[in-house]
């Protein structure tokens, strides 16, 4: 090399050290003018220059544009794509890595390192194994770097036992590879082998005394299997005389928070003399992290008036903390102080002020914080969407993701998560299969929390096939996944299944949690297994250590409920030892109703009255239960007291999506384009259910003097009905029917059993599986009244056999009568077709007249 060029390479490392940018550009073209590009050191500063200063494009520019490529030349540009991380850059270094064997030259230890980085990244174990391959050809195996990056790919593939093995012939063996070999024990659960390993390291391999290696092998202790490990690690560290290093300390802190004993981080907090910035934010932040929210604040606050500057890691944990214990004043006062600081643009901060407005309800708050930053990214994303969906509005948390896709950002797991949460509410089931197709696009299938939110979706909207095959194809399930499945089996009348699994999740070693048992407790409900429910109840405690919560209790009543052992119910209730308010006595309310025992009632509604209720159908069914009893004076008092407490009733809901545009009903709307048509066909089908079903006036009377006649009642509900009738109009008829999702909101719920035996003989087949359940099959689409899901068998007439789930539904062979005039074939405003032929009304008028009358039993009894 030349003086001249040796003085610009010297100046070339200088401005990469000092990352400045500008100079290095002038330089380079300096190096270009006088043609001294062709120099093989001097291209390599040049890429490793752009590099180090972010510049990938002009990095990869420069290498292309260098003559004669060695081994620096392709270690360099490997190492920068590697080192940024992401699927993109490692993508890139595969790219590279088989170009550079195309072009026959081998990789370097430095090159080699960056190749099984991104092999780790993209879980690329075929490549990893190649590249292992070429390093044990080129004799690099014995790189203690090298055999590190090997061992870190195969713990990050899951490949534990292939790493062992390559750990245990390591000819050296640094404190990066014992921390890696632990931490991958520790990120697959295996921590007896973990704590093997860490008592080889107490036999004396390894620099035991090296700070930096104690560091290391704590940082990989992130279990509560481990703590005893780490235990062991802090009095080695005592008798090494390594303890007073703050380094030291501050691993020990955050060992135990992750371990899960936040005690003992606080002794070993409290215990040392010089507590440093870190130390403080990881106290914070872990105690935060570990469900001590409370804690961390008040930590937070002895930090603040300490005088110790606060990281933007400090802001962050005590954000968390906020958001966790729905503390949104104390968020406020951290969001001021944070500005103060200057923190105001930092990504990670705003990010989580961002969860914070959102987990406490404060959604407006949220989205101004959002539409602060210019540029927001997937982290942020994803806490907007998350946002919306825990607020209840789904809606825009869809679109939001709509902006997200389009501005090309590409999700995580976390936020397609989401976005199935809000597909799941609004049973948008269409919406819900495309996302299932872009987490599948994205390579995030296969996630655990994924697969569980798309089990759980498919249950909610109906297809329980589809949930079923999601679950198999899971290559790994926890508690979670399981517990979507049997939710959705026990949701979709399926109990005898759900119990099947339960039993299926226990002989493979996965322990429940509080909401398995409420998720088998409802299968029970369903199936009417008493005594099989009241088992399970006790082997919560008893074996799983799990006390049962109010929702455990609500199942237990209601299992007793549906089985008509309504004395025991109140008995149960009576004995409860957790306090349960108003819930447990509004179920036994409705169970004394639905089997007549109206004493027992008025004693469940008047104990809800002393406890203040707000809901309109307590009051509203204990008034009808005093009626049925013959005291007409309390079922008036009753009706004052809800007049008095100014006790309301929800306005009932509606909403149908076709072709992507979301169809909303509500009680007493007059906004629809349709709502000419929809009150016209809801006289047209009042009149013919009055002619058809006038013998059956008292469908669920409540004593033989109380009857109710549906003629003297029609106009209290029909304002409540146009919506019902609405979605008819809205949906497209087709042959067969396309799936079609029917979600109702703010009706009461009551017993429908002996409505569906009643109706069974008007043009349609009701086939009830066995007491209790209240779900049937449907060829069209999927009801979903007051919680319950209800499927509907059409046929042409009374004698005519069920029509097979999934089949198409034949005209009927008389030519029908003309529908009104403004039903003809035309496409309505919101640019979705309506019937276009009388047939189709004979039809949807047959279907809906079943789900008018199951209707008017939730709507008029309450």
């Amino acid at each position: 090399m030349s003086a001249a060029h040796r003085a610009l390479f010297k100046e070339l490392l200088k401005l990469t050290q000092e990352r400045n940018l500008q100079r290095g550009k002038a330089l380079h073209a300096k190096i270009i003018k006088t043609d001294s590009f062709s120099n093989v050191y001097l291209a390599n500063a040049t890429v490793n220059l752009y590099a180090k200063c972010g510049q990938l494009t002009k990095a990869k520019l420069a290498f292309e544009r260098t003559y004669d490529k060695d081994e620096v030349s392709w270690s360099t540009i490997i190492n920068a794509y590697s080192q940024q991380g992401g699927p993109k850059s490692s993508f890139c270094v595969m790219g590279l890595f088989k170009r550079m064997r195309a072009e026959n030259s081998l990789p370097s230890a430095h090159s080699l390192t960056g190749i099984f980085t991104a092999a780790s990244n993209l879980a690329d174990g075929w490549a990893g194994k190649q590249a292992h391959s070429l390093a044990i050809k080129t004799d690099n195996c014995g790189d203690v770097v090298v055999g590190s990056s090997i061992l870190n790919m195969y713990c990050k593939l899951g490949l534990v036992a292939d790493a062992r093995q390559l750990f245990d012939k390591m000819p050296e063996r640094n404190s990066v590879s014992w921390a890696t070999m632990v931490s991958g024990y520790a990120a697959f659960g295996l921590a007896d082998e973990a704590v093997g390993l860490f008592k080889l390291i107490l036999l004396g391999e390894g620099d035991r005394g090296n700070q930096f290696f104690l560091t290391s092998v704590l940082s990989a202790l992130t279990l509560p299997e481990l703590v005893g490990a780490g235990r062991e690690i802090h009095c080695f560290a005592i008798k090494a005389g390594v303890i007073r290093i703050g380094e030291v300390r501050n691993a020990l802190v955050t060992m135990y928070l992750k371990c899960l004993s936040p005690n003992d981080a606080l002794r070993m907090f409290e215990t040392s003399t010089d507590k440093n910035p870190i130390m403080w934010s990881a106290m914070v932040t872990g105690l935060s992290q570990s469900g001590h929210s409370a804690k961390a604040l008040e930590l937070f606050t002895i930090m603040h008036y300490s005088g110790v500057r606060h990281s933007e890691y400090t802001f962050v944990g005590v954000i968390s903390a906020c958001s966790d214990i729905n503390a949104i004043k104390e968020g406020m006062q951290v969001h001021c102080y944070s500005i103060k600081m200057g923190y105001e643009y930092h990504m990670y901060i705003m990010t989580a002020l961002v969860d914070m407005y959102a987990k406490c309800g404060s959604v407006s708050d949220a989205n101004k914080g959002f539409d602060y930053l210019q540029e927001p990214d997937v982290v942020l994303w994803t806490s907007m969407i998350g946002g919306y969906v825990q607020n209840g509005d789904n809606e825009e948390a869809l679109a939001l993701y709509a902006q997200m896709e389009a501005k090309g950002i590409l999700p995580n797991g976390l936020t397609i998560t989401n976005v199935l949460k809000g597909c799941s509410s609004l049973a948008a089931l269409e919406l819900g299969k495309q996302i299932h197709a872009h987490a599948i696009k994205y390579g995030l299938g296969r996630e655990v929390t994924i697969g569980s939110a798309l089990s759980t979706m498919y249950a909610k909207c109906g297809c329980i096939d589809e949930g079923n095959a999601v679950f198999q194809w899971m290559s790994e399930r926890d508690v979670v996944a399981w517990n979507a499945m049997i939710s959705g089996l026990a949701q979709n009348g399926c109990s005898d299944k759900a119990l099947e699994l339960f039993d299926g999740m226990r002989s493979e070693g996965i322990k429940p949690n509080n909401v398995t048992f409420v998720n088998i407790l409802s299968a029970c409900s369903h199936i009417g297994l008493v005594e099989r429910a009241l088992g399970y109840f006790k082997i919560m405690s008893a074996e799983f250590r799990i006390e049962p919560g109010l929702e455990h209790y609500a199942c237990m009543v209601d299992v007793y409920s549906r089985a008509g052992r309504l004395m025991e119910a109140k008995e149960f209730i009576e004995a409860a030892t957790i306090e349960h308010g108003m819930c447990l006595w509004r179920i036994l309310l409705s169970a004394s109703r639905n089997h007549r025992h109206y004493e027992l009632g008025a004693y469940a509604g008047e104990k809800l009255m002393e406890l203040g209720s707000q809901e309109s159908s307590a009051y509203v069914l204990l008034s009808r239960l005093y009626t049925a009893l013959g005291k007409p004076d309390d079922a008036e008092r009753i009706l004052r007291l809800m007049r008095l407490r100014g006790v309301g009733k929800e306005p009932g809901c509606s909403w149908i999506e076709l072709k992507n545009l979301v169809h909303v009903f509500v009680v007493g709307d007059q906004k629809h384009p349709e709502i000419g048509d929809i009150c016209r066909w809801l006289r047209i089908l009042t009149k013919q259910m009055m002619e058809e079903v006038a013998c059956r006036a008292t469908l669920y009377n409540v004593g033989d003097s109380s009857g109710w006649d549906i003629s003297t009642d029609l106009d209290s509900w029909a304002t409540g009905k146009r919506f019902v009738v609405g979605d008819v109009l809205m949906f497209q008829y087709s042959s067969p029917f396309s799936a079609c999702e029917l979600t109702k909101k703010g009706f009461d719920t009551c017993n429908t059993s002996d409505a569906i035996k009643q109706l069974s003989t008007v043009n349609a087949t009701f086939p009830l599986t066995k007491p209790g359940d209240y779900y049937f099959a449907d060829c069209n689409r999927l009801y979903c009244l007051g919680g319950m899901k209800l499927r509907i068998h059409v046929r042409t007439n009374s004698t005519a056999a069920p029509v097979p789930i999934g089949a198409p539904i034949a005209a009927p062979a008389p030519a029908p009568a003309p529908g009104p005039p403004s039903l003809l074939p035309r496409t309505s405003k919101t640019n979705t077709p309506v019937l276009s032929s009388s047939a189709e009304f004979i039809k949807f008028s047959q279907a809906f007249l079943l789900l008018l009358l199951s209707f008017v039993s939730y709507s008029i009894l309450g």
